[in-house]
């Protein structure tokens, strides 16, 4: 589900998805045809029926798609960390989290864009399961948070790691608005993706540490 053009060596289906979000990411939900989409694949408007039952379950399948994969991989980035014992402890388990939603970030922009935008096309039921989705995402994260910066442990300080998770991701999800003219040559507003990538990794820890910082850790720099 990146932005990179579908080619044949995908399944059929994921060429739908791929092309799908490109599209409605662009023209808007409302602004895209199921038969425009057969077309970007190769097939007729019908023959994507074989695959979903119409364009509103392609959008289900993206938004709730993307909130489970996001989930799952924060998870399993958190699991790997602590079976492997790492002397950074949470601090690594939230350097592993901040790389996980980066490369999203950087790699599935069309995604962001869709959820932006298109949220509200969502049958109720599937809208009700990508939040629940994504309160467990950002619960992951604030307990993540408050582990590795003890000064936002406490109760009282809960709020403040909270908001500054929301922060991150907002920060996060941002790259869609940073896009330059060579963004399909790996350029992200004049920065190499690996670059872009460390700038906002590296924003990311900021605001975590201004936040405990804000919260009075001591020693904070």
């Amino acid at each position: 589900m990146s932005n990179v053009p579908a080619t044949a060596a995908l399944p059929r289906r994921d060429q739908i998805r791929k092309e799908a979000a490109r599209l409605f990411a662009a023209r808007g939900f409302l602004g895209v045809g199921v038969d425009e989409i057969g077309k970007a694949v190769g097939i007729s408007g019908p023959g994507l029926y074989r695959h979903f039952a119409g364009k509103d379950a392609m959008l289900a399948d993206l938004l709730v798609g993307i909130s489970e994969r996001l989930l799952e991989e924060g998870r399993r980035r958190a699991g790997d960390r602590d079976r492997e014992g790492d002397d950074a402890g949470a601090q690594g388990v939230l350097d592993a989290l901040i790389s996980g939603h980066v490369d999203f970030a950087l790699d599935d922009r069309d995604l962001i864009t869709l959820h932006d935008r298109e949220l509200l096309h969502l049958k109720e039921e599937d809208r009700r399961r990508v939040r629940r989705l994504q309160r467990g995402y950002l619960e992951l994260w604030v307990e993540v948070v408050r582990q590795a910066f003890p000064a936002l442990a406490g109760p009282d300080e809960e709020p403040v790691a909270r908001a500054a998770v929301h922060a991150v991701f907002g920060l996060l999800n941002s790259t869609p608005h940073s896009l330059g003219p060579n963004v399909a040559q790996g350029e992200w507003a004049g920065l190499p993706r690996d670059s872009m990538a460390a700038l906002l990794h590296s924003l990311a820890q900021g605001a975590f540490a201004a936040a405990a910082r804000s919260a009075g850790e001591p020693g904070a720099a």
